[in-house]
Parts: C-alpha cells; sequence; structure tokens
C-alpha cells in the first residue's frame, strides 16, 4: 500500500507539472512571441526597419503595439503588409497580409 501511495504522490506531482508547462506555454502565445523585455532591451526602431528590409519587405512604418513592433510594408509584390516583430530579437511573430 505504501508504494502504491508513493507512486499517485508522484504521478500527481508529475500531471501537476505538466500542466504548469502547458499554462506557460498559453501565456506565451497569448503575447504574440513578444515578451514581455523592458523596452532599455528592445532594439532601435530604425533596427527593426532594417530587419524588415533585410528579409524583404520595404518598410514605411515601424510603432509599438501590445508589446511588438509593428512594420507597415509593402512585400516583394507591392502588396501592403503587417508584420509583427519581437522587439528584442528582431523574430518575426505574426503577419497581417489581408489588406
Amino acid at each position: 500500500m505504501r508504494k502504491f501511495s508513493m507512486f499517485a504522490c508522484a504521478a500527481l506531482v508529475a500531471a501537476g507539472a505538466g500542466a504548469l508547462a502547458v499554462g506557460s506555454a498559453q501565456a506565451s502565445d497569448s503575447e504574440g512571441g513578444c515578451g514581455n523585455a523592458p523596452k532599455s532591451q528592445w532594439m532601435g526602431e530604425d533596427a527593426a526597419k532594417a530587419k524588415g528590409v533585410e528579409l524583404g519587405y520595404e518598410v514605411r512604418r515601424v510603432k509599438v503595439e501590445k508589446g511588438c513592433y509593428e512594420l507597415y510594408a509593402k512585400d516583394k509584390d507591392g502588396k501592403r503588409a503587417e508584420l509583427l516583430m519581437n522587439p528584442v530579437t528582431g523574430k518575426i511573430v505574426g503577419t497581417d497580409g489581408d489588406d
């Protein structure tokens, strides 16, 4: 009986840790992948614009939106695009090209 109790406790602890991992993954997804780093760690807007150009976009405007840089740009075909960029890493974490 004692072995079963220890096994049951270990299983509950493992299940709880898994639930915490899932919860933290959902939290980062809801942030759009931009995190919550202080602005002192962000790249400058000019660097964000340069990163967009490096990716093949003609960047018209950069603004801050919900903790991300939002780049208003045109793609190589001249179509409007909105890119959400992580302000620390420069990684594109979302796009909205439906305009």
